[in-house]
């Protein structure tokens, strides 16, 4: 009943042979209840729907929460490592619209740009594939492994974790769990060149989880790259130079979120003990249009001191690892979390 990758690559030499994907649909087990709770602070403020995903497991399981867009019809489009539903669709109310997959058993990624008035996704997997699908899983170009076309000597891993699409079509990708690189591809898939690595030096970095464009400064385009273990994000020109960090002590941050003038993350890991990451102290962080932390959802209100921003901790224990976040057009904020007990995406409503 399902297509997979592996039966779309042996049907096609190339991704220009198109997928059709069959689709699921399964009822919501429980409507979300109204919750109390309010975190974050200052205008930041949100009341958590722990329940708001909640699916049927037997029908819909979710192995981690990875990551989530949402599309032009305000459809909420979530990606899991479970095979069985590696892509999960919502409406805004948790409602289940429909499921498909690729048996990806590492999908992790998942990026929306817009080709004219058409929604695009690229899906990333951490076992080297990178898929460019419609919004219903029609497979239609699949990026070529950088160890195939010589950008990679043999003994450099490649695990790449996110992908980012430029004004002018091109495509970057984290290769965060591999070797720490941003690689640059054309549109069409044509390695253009790559740049970054593992090092402690400004322009390099330690787990490249996450990449995006970042287009509030439309005179000064430029290009944001997760350094999770430096707790910091990085920004390069979109030809590879680089430019600045954003340090954000004791936040573990995983892929940059621009909403508006705000920049969004989910923190996966803070330091709340002898200055290491530990286990279960996730929370959500928001950035200004200056790049100032402005609420914590979950943790620690943020502190400035003589201008230096001070450590970041969890402060609620409501979250475990916090992978991602999405923001809806009501800048409600859904989050979707790794490591978490196969637990579905939290609604925090904005107040």
């Amino acid at each position: 009943m399902k297509n997979s990758r592996r039966n779309f690559i042996k049907q096609s030499a190339f991704a220009s042979a198109a997928l059709t994907v069959p689709t699921y649909s399964f009822g919501i087990i429980n409507k979300p209840k109204f919750s109390e709770q309010i975190i974050g602070h200052g205008d930041f403020t949100y009341r958590v729907h722990k329940e708001w995903g909640n699916l049927n497991p037997a029908n819909t399981p979710v192995k981690n929460c990875h990551e989530m867009v949402m599309d032009s019809k305000g459809r909420l489009i979530m990606v899991t490592d479970e095979i069985k539903n590696n892509v999960i669709v919502y409406d805004k109310s948790g409602k289940l619209l429909k499921t498909w997959t690729h048996d990806l058993k590492s999908a992790h990624g998942l990026t929306l740009s817009k080709e004219g008035e058409v929604d695009m996704l690229y899906i990333t997997d951490n076992d080297g594939a990178i898929l460019k699908t419609t919004v219903d899983g029609k497979v239609l170009m699949e990026l070529p492994n950088p160890h195939k076309i010589g950008v990679y000597e043999k003994d450099q891993k490649y695990r790449p974790t996110e992908t980012a699409v430029g004004p002018n079509g091109d495509i970057y990708v984290a290769d965060g769990y591999g070797s720490d690189f941003i690689l640059q591809y054309s549109k069409d898939g044509e390695f253009i060149r790559k740049f970054g690595g593992r090092g402690f030096e400004d322009h390099l970095f330690s787990t490249a989880h996450g990449v995006t464009i970042d287009d509030r400064d439309p005179n000064n385009i430029t290009l944001l790259c997760t350094s999770r273990k430096h707790n910091s994000f990085k920004r390069y020109s979109l030809d590879g130079k680089y430019l600045s960090s954003i340090f954000l002590p004791g936040a573990f941050v995983c892929r940059p979120v621009i909403d508006g003038e705000n920049l969004y993350s989910g923190v996966c890991w803070s330091r709340l003990k002898y200055l290491e990451q530990t286990p279960d102290s996730g929370f959500v962080t928001i950035l200004d249009k200056d790049n100032k932390v402005i609420s914590n959802p979950g943790g620690t209100a943020p502190v400035y001191e003589k201008g230096e921003l001070q450590m970041m901790v969890q402060d609620v224990p409501l979250f475990n690892h916090c992978h991602d976040v999405c923001i809806d057009d009501d800048k409600n904020i859904y989050v979707c979390q790794w490591n978490a007990n196969k637990t579905y995406p939290i609604k925090l409503e904005r107040v």
